[in-house]
């Protein structure tokens, strides 16, 4: 569990730009240009732009306690023509700059069912210029409709989550609530798959964040992620030309670029309260 079976690539993308749906589309062409160029092959998915919707809930104390420890608690409920579904997805994530820390987080959970135990490498663009990488490394333990009443406070979610015994234990009385009281509406479209040599595919995604109660667009972002069995076998040749089409593509469409750190941060500073993060 503590080796890397995924990289995900992500660039944050400028809200105003997401005026209406056709620009799903409209920035989709920009990126089968750019990989053109570089010779990554392109499939578009026979529905690459059916919308699918879904809510998207933050979860910490009210001084940040989990965040500020790198931690992330996340509940999504999924749509099906304007209906929630029975089931809804909780990840418990640790994302750290280094490697050996992150790997080191034990988020296995004590609770009956089954945990989908996740390690990746996410990709992002650099913090204050376009056409450059770093890496972050999440370490998440994915649920399926637990029952785990995500309000009762931190002390009953470290009785799931028991490694946060050892990182927030002087905050385990504090009450957990909603992140800056903000519901999220995820609108992402699975547009299609990249092929970047010797076996070395990822999955691409658009989706746009929206301020649930205003409607109000937050930010988009672009994404792709491949898995592999081992991170060492991993081509060189194709590795290379991921991460330079990476690059290309916030250079050669930086008018959609949003700079920044993460989703999650920005869901973390919304409004006036500021939270110290680690992305």
């Amino acid at each position: 569990m503590d080796d890397i079976h995924y990289r995900e690539y992500k660039i944050l993308l400028r809200p105003e730009r997401f005026f209406d749906p056709h620009q799903f589309e409209v920035y989709w062409h920009k990126l089968c240009l750019i990989a053109a160029e570089f010779k990554v092959g392109v499939t578009t998915n026979k529905d690459a732009f059916k919308r699918q919707v879904r809510e998207v809930l933050f979860y910490d104390t009210p001084d940040y306690d989990l965040y500020r420890q790198s931690f992330i608690l996340r509940k999504r409920t999924f749509y099906t023509d304007g209906w929630p579904e029975p089931q809804h997805e909780l990840t418990f994530k640790f994302r750290h700059a280094d490697l050996e820390t992150a790997a080191s987080i034990d988020v296995t959970p004590h609770l009956h069912g089954s945990a989908n135990i996740k390690f990746k490498e996410e990709l992002l663009p650099l913090k204050d210029s376009v056409g450059g990488m770093r890496s972050l490394y999440s370490h998440n333990c994915v649920l399926l409709t637990p029952g785990l009443v995500l309000d009762e406070g931190l002390e009953r979610i470290s009785t799931v989550f028991p490694t946060l015994n050892e990182h927030c234990p002087a905050q385990k009385g504090s009450p957990v609530s909603l992140v800056n009281n903000l519901p999220v509406e995820e609108v992402q479209v699975n547009v299609g798959l990249f092929d970047f040599g010797h076996e070395f595919e990822a999955k691409a995604t658009l989706s746009v964040w929206r301020d649930r109660p205003t409607e109000t667009t937050i930010i988009g972002e672009f994404a792709f992620q491949a898995k592999f069995d081992r991170y060492d076998a991993v081509h060189a040749k194709a590795r290379i030309r991921s991460e330079e089409f990476f690059k290309a593509v916030q250079t050669e469409a930086s008018e959609w670029v949003q700079l920044g750190a993460t989703k999650t941060a920005l869901v973390y500073s919304f409004g006036q309260k500021a939270a110290v993060g680690h992305e």
